[in-house]
């Protein structure tokens, strides 16, 4: 679809009609009437509009309560895709998605080492040309959603800095929007992974959220009455890079004591190598492995790391306060070791009752939670929300 299409596409009660037949659907025209306030034509008219869009279809009749069944509305999930590209920092995932966030096409790509700027970017393109030629109709592509490691300056879609690639000021949003001619959102992959999870985990109405993405590193996404928080500079959710032990770990960062030091998965391989040398595990999958064969220097280890995550958490708790904490990424598949002691090292440190048992779930939706995100950057543009 052309760039400058959402603005079109926008009006206020059209977003409040779009967002109840997506959030309550099968639901009938004056049912949205009468929970939007907004007059039976008003809400005929605005549905009309949608379903000449292709954005929203009716589906069988409802129950009638005397008198002729309603018809019922839904959005229509199929009418329009979005690309979803989840980028570094070791492969460019890409996939093709409906409205819904079904997957439709897929592909993955390597990256190889010493990229430069523009190679990077020719990768990117790459994988995102191949989903797209999926889509016979190019109009029917609503967007371009990235979710790109580092430090991303949202206003413009620039990679600041991809750490684990040493790469800086990649222009993303400027060369794909030249590219495709679709318009494009870029976002850190750790806020992304929130957007994620609260648009497609069933967790429940929370007004406030924080996903931890623990993987290569540790990042983290708020969401604040289901907003992203992007923070002055666009630094908010760097959480790996808090000082939990002052005199601890030296960071790839170069500080000393990160909690990034002790819980990312290469922080796990090292502390393995350095404790289990004879072991010589090569991945975090390893430790975990090990651990599930009842080796008691994995089981340990890994139970000191949910502690590390533990401290983080009361940290952010004590700042943030949200209502429920979502753990996602490679080393939340150790979940089985790392739980209890993360849940009560926060208990130890809360400040309060409810800050102790502050809720923390583990990620729903798993390795996909990155990607879909990136769908959802596009999709909020698209409802609105």
């Amino acid at each position: 679809m052309e760039r400058g299409t959402f603005q079109l596409m926008k009006s206020v009660n059209r977003t409040l009609v779009l967002n109840k037949i997506r959030e309550n659907a099968p639901i009938s025209r004056a049912q949205i009437a009468k929970e939007t306030k907004l007059t039976p034509p008003t809400v005929s008219s605005i549905v009309k509009e949608l379903i000449d869009q292709d954005l929203v279809q009716e589906s069988t009749l409802g129950e009638s309560k005397g008198g002729r069944k309603p018809t019922l509305l839904l959005v229509n999930k199929n009418g329009y895709y979005i690309v979803g590209v989840d980028a570094g920092p070791t492969t460019v995932a890409c996939v093709l998605s409906n409205l819904a966030g079904e997957v439709c096409e897929r592909i993955v790509l390597p990256i190889a080492p010493h990229q430069t700027n523009v190679s990077f970017l020719s990768l990117v393109k790459d994988g995102i040309s191949q989903v797209l030629q999926q889509v016979e109709d190019q109009e029917k592509v609503l967007g371009i959603g990235v979710a790109m490691h580092g430090v991303v300056d949202v206003t413009t879609g620039i990679s600041v800095f991809a750490p684990v690639l040493q790469l800086k000021n990649i222009p993303l949003q400027e060369e794909l929007e030249r590219t495709f001619d679709i318009e494009v959102r870029v976002e850190n992959d750790a806020r992304a992974m929130a957007l994620g999870e609260a648009w497609f985990g069933e967790y429940g109405e929370k007004t406030s959220m924080l996903a931890l993405n623990i993987g290569s590193g540790v990042g983290a996404g708020v969401l604040i009455d289901g907003k992203l928080y992007e923070g002055a500079f666009g630094l908010a959710g760097e959480v790996g890079h808090m000082s939990i032990a002052l005199d601890g770990e030296r960071c790839e960062c170069g500080n000393l004591g990160c909690l990034q030091a002790y819980a990312s998965a290469p922080a796990i391989v090292r502390r393995a190598n350095e404790q289990m040398p004879e072991k010589a595990v090569t991945t975090s999958e390893e430790v975990y492995q090990l651990a599930e064969e009842n080796q008691v220097e994995s089981v340990q280890l890994l139970e000191e790391t949910g502690v590390k995550i533990g401290i983080g958490l009361a940290n952010l708790v004590h700042v943030i306060n949200p209502a429920l904490i979502i753990i996602g990424g490679g080393v939340a598949k150790a979940e089985k070791y790392i739980h209890a002691p993360m849940a009560e090292a926060l208990a130890e440190r809360g400040l309060t009752e409810a800050a102790k048992s502050t809720p923390i779930a583990f990620s729903e939706i798993g390795d996909d939670a990155t990607i879909l995100g990136a769908v959802a950057l596009v999709l909020q543009e698209v409802f609105g929300s």
